[in-house]
């Protein structure tokens, strides 16, 4: 009679049918109920969160989860059948409360049938029942301490689980080193690598939700970060199945993406119904990690099934973009760069980038000569070190090597391979080839013929000219060789001003490039072990009394070698439009007015024209300028364009060419013609003659560029073009080397006579 008082009377199909429905009281309902049941049903993801020491992870996760669940729901649903069908709701605990069954005309509860009266717990609170006493398994077993030893048993269990698994999750996290402060825990310890840090982390955590000592309170938060934690895996699983990744390949026959997808709405909405605020605050929480991490971006590698839907999508946008004709009023600039190792030249990365950021494409061409198996070996490993190297320094470039014979051959594979679809560059840029006079004239003849060849491919051209130069190649191995000093004695350190520098310099195949060093090759690379270049200043070191001074030369060049990277300031940017190439000339220098770096630089135009109409045609071209919607400060017509230039420019002019003369009239025709077919790179008086004008003409240019856009901060100017086979290679480069001596930085442009402004919007 002792339990029966209490609320245990044995298996009846009444108290079960009494109890089936719901009860909730004092203000609990379904969910707040669900809030404290749902830990119990968390322990299926124990496998999953111990599979680095599974052996068999792929076959004993989804065997072993499946069980649990299976498992866990039968013992549950046996539990709640059990208690539920010979234990009431409600019990005092007297022995007065007894009845005889039937006597008692309103009392028609399970307990009055079975004897017991038990109705004043309608008004008053009562100890046992169902409702009220958290031990009632213990009463309705045959043994009650069996009771407490299990839930002991199952405590500890769960919480070893906890103690477990989450510290080596928590340890793989830290590993990376996402989250600053936290890689302390990565540390393992043993040859298990155990995270006894993480452990200790654990311990701490869960003795302070101990001493909260209130079950109903804890239960309902820890829900909350289940709830977070499973919505996150099943749209984690879904949003792998979206991208379409082929390395996802689920080997449960039932998987479905549509039901991962209706799994992680349910637990987002779950976990408001619980409790809106702490959902809202899990929410907040878990998105700003998630925006701290793609804000860092870590260079870790997860192969996030992000990465394949970023690549999907761009896959499907190019193509999509392929089936769209080009546009005038949708042109870009979208740049060859032939840079050579990104690195190297810095100063010609941070010009162009200037104007195509965020408009543009930028593929950083390298073309790589000398052995072929080293060369492809250094391609290998180049590829992803320099395009690291461009992500870190925030380019948005790509970068493309390839291996030729000589840089002709190799510009002509980037110009008809590289891009995609319509993203693919439509100018090629060079740096200006500075060293020329002192270069093999067959490297000096691969390189205008590599324009010639880009106009024949329809690009538009950019020769760009810094007078200090742009290669900062060999003051990078100078550098290396002060870091290999250092690691040897103690060196005392003089700072010399650098802010772009590269480091370990090391012997390889020749790298082709176009700039301001040899146009055909080069004995070493710019490059670091990690593809990250250094941004500290170049230090002079002194070793045990020896040094590795830099002259006069070096220094400008390292100051030259950040001038684009730096604010320019209020001052202008010089255009001079000689010919009408479809707009490029003047496009560039407004697109670098848009940017944060050049935008309080003034636009100033300079054209040509006949001294009698200056006012009309600064009229004519500022109405052009209007329509185009370009803004500038000035308008000047230069009337005195064609007028010969001085006898000491037409002296040095012709002094510079000498060397590169055949002077065919002073030798005997056989020796001249001969001399011509072995060098036809040589200028000869008859070809001097026929492009007499034409030569007073760049040197004119030049005096009217340092009389008026001495000072500016850039100049842009119609690159002249000689007629391909008719035009030596001394003779052209001549040309471009008198137009653009003595200046501020210049850009020489053509395009290909493919309209790129328009007056419409």
């Amino acid at each position: 009679m002792t339990k029966e008082q209490k609320d245990f009377f044995n298996y009846h199909g009444e108290i079960f049918s009494e109890n089936f429905g719901p009860d909730f009281r004092e203000g609990e309902d379904f969910f707040s109920v669900f809030a404290i049941f749902f830990p119990a049903a968390t322990g299926i993801l124990a496998g999953a969160n111990i599979s680095g020491d599974l052996a068999d992870p792929q076959l004993a996760i989804p065997k072993g989860t499946l069980l649990a669940i299976v498992i866990t729901t039968i013992v549950y649903a046996g539990a709640a059948v059990a208690t539920g069908a010979c234990i009431v709701r409600d019990a005092t605990g007297n022995l007065t409360d007894l009845i005889t069954p039937g006597t008692l005309n309103n009392c028609t509860t399970a307990a009055c049938k079975l004897g017991f009266n038990f109705s004043s717990c309608a008004t008053n609170k009562c100890s046992y029942g169902l409702m009220n006493d958290f031990q009632v398994m213990s009463l309705a077993s045959g043994f009650g301490p069996l009771i407490t030893a299990g839930i002991f048993s199952a405590t500890l269990s769960s919480a070893l689980a906890s103690l477990v698994s989450a510290p080596k999750i928590f340890q793989a996290l830290c590993k990376d080193n996402i989250y600053p402060g936290l890689h302390m825990f990565s540390v393992g310890y043993g040859k298990n690598n155990e995270p006894l840090r993480g452990y200790v982390l654990t311990f701490f955590i869960g003795l302070g939700f101990i001493l909260i000592a209130e079950l109903n309170i804890i239960a309902p938060i820890i829900s909350n970060f289940f709830l977070a934690s499973y919505a996150l895996i099943n749209f984690s699983v879904f949003h792998a199945s979206l991208a379409k990744s082929p390395g996802w390949r689920p080997a449960f026959r039932f998987y479905n993406m549509w039901i991962s997808l209706i799994g992680a709405i349910l637990c987002c909405g779950v976990m408001f119904v619980i409790n809106w605020w702490a959902a809202l605050l899990t929410n907040v929480i878990v998105l700003a990690l998630y925006i701290y991490v793609t804000y860092k971006k870590p260079d870790v590698n997860w192969g996030s099934s992000t990465q394949a839907l970023t690549y999907l999508i761009a896959m499907q946008h190019a193509i999509r973009l392929a089936g769209v004709e080009d546009h005038v009023k949708n042109f870009r600039p979208q740049c060859l760069l032939m840079t050579g190792a990104p690195t190297s030249r810095p100063a010609l990365l941070h010009l162009v980038h200037g104007f195509t950021k965020n408009v543009g494409l930028v593929v950083c061409g390298h073309v790589h000569t000398g052995p072929r198996r080293q060369a492809l070996k250094e391609i290998s490993t180049d590829q992803s070190k320099y395009q690291r190297w461009l992500i870190k320094n925030k380019m948005k470039a790509f970068y493309a090597p390839v291996y030729a014979e000589d840089l002709r051959e190799g510009t002509q594979f980037l110009l008809q391979a590289v891009g995609l679809g319509r993203m693919r560059p439509n100018t090629l840029v060079f740096g200006f080839k500075k060293d020329w006079r002192q270069a093999l004239m067959k490297d000096v003849e691969n390189y205008i013929n590599a324009i010639h060849d880009a106009f024949d491919y329809q690009y538009g051209v950019v020769v760009i000219r810094l007078k200090e130069g742009f290669n900062i190649s060999h003051l990078q191995a100078q550098e290396d060789l002060c870091m290999s000093q250092e690691k040897t004695a103690h060196p005392k350190e003089t700072v010399v001003n650098l802010e772009h520098s590269d480091a370990d310099s090391k012997p390889s195949s020749k790298s082709v490039s176009e700039t301001n060093s040899p146009a055909v090759s080069q004995d070493h690379k710019d490059e670091e072990d990690d593809g990250k270049a250094s941004t500290q200043p170049l230090l002079k070191k002194e070793v045990k009394g020896s040094s590795v001074p830099l002259n006069m030369a070096d220094q400008k060049l390292l100051q030259a070698s950040s001038l684009f990277k730096k604010k320019q300031g209020k001052g202008t940017i010089d255009v001079w439009w000689l010919f009408d190439d479809g707009g490029l000339t003047l496009l560039i220098p407004y697109l670098l007015t848009t940017k944060k770096k050049w935008k309080d630089c003034k636009i100033r135009v300079f054209i040509g024209g006949k001294i009698n109409r200056i006012d009309h045609d600064r009229r004519t071209m500022a109405t052009l300028l209007s329509k185009f919607r370009i803004d500038f400060s000035d308008i000047t017509v230069l009337g005195d364009m064609n007028t010969k230039p001085s006898k000491d420019d037409i002296a040095a002019f012709e002094e510079m060419i000498e060397p590169f003369r055949l002077h065919e009239d002073d030798k005997e025709q056989d020796t001249a013609e001969k001399m011509k077919a072995e060098e036809p790179w040589r200028i000869t008086d008859n070809e001097l003659e026929i492009y007499r004008m034409k030569t007073y003409r760049q040197i004119r240019l030049n005096e009217l560029l340092r009389e008026n856009s001495g000072t500016a901060n850039l100049i842009v100017m119609s690159l002249p073009v000689a007629r391909k086979g008719a035009v030596s290679s001394a003779l052209y480069m001549a040309w471009i080397e008198t137009l653009s001596k003595n200046l501020p930085p210049i850009l020489l442009v053509r395009g290909n006579h493919q309209s790129v402004l328009t007056f419409y919007s």
